[in-house]
């Protein structure tokens, strides 16, 4: 099983479990990295940047629904074939949350839903991320080549 680094947002630290592995309490986040072709979709959200669409899951819904819904409204991408690659275990001092990971290919963009809190999306590289992404670092960047890994994957069963 391949090892990703440990990281850091502010005073938390993060750690990525791939799957089959899942969290053993309710993710209180999720996150997807849409793809289309050899690009990811990003958006660019108010007090954060350039960042894959993601947010907090809702008592009502699953972290699955959560993310379909934060991919509509952050960046205006109705996706197709998700598939499960980890979560996030995040620390900070004694409090512990997940987060879990999923990797999509987009269906089709349409108007992004909340434009009071994402102004804008792009389809980027891998190359071009580093120069963009609101946190690059080593973990994100292991993150994101795995949820691309996890995807060519499907396409070849």
């Amino acid at each position: 099983m391949k090892r990703f680094p440990a990281g850091k947002y502010g005073r938390q630290r993060l750690q990525f479990f791939p799957a089959p592995f899942r969290a053993p309490l309710r993710s209180f986040a999720g996150l997807v990295f849409p793809w289309e072709g050899d690009k990811v979709l990003v958006a660019d959200i108010c007090d954060r940047g350039w960042c894959i669409p993601s947010g907090r899951v809702e008592a009502y819904e699953t972290s699955l629904d959560a993310v379909r819904r934060e991919a509509l409204e952050e960046a205006g991408a109705v996706l197709k074939d998700l598939q499960y690659i980890g979560c996030y275990h995040i620390s900070e001092r004694r409090e512990v949350r997940w987060a879990d990971c999923y990797a999509a290919r987009i269906d089709r963009l349409v108007e992004i839903g909340m434009k009071d809190e994402s102004r804008g999306r792009l389809l980027v590289t891998l190359d071009e991320l580093p120069a963009i992404y609101h946190l690059w670092n080593n973990l994100t960047q292991m993150v994101f080549e795995h949820s691309r890994e996890v995807l060519d994957r499907q396409l070849r069963v």
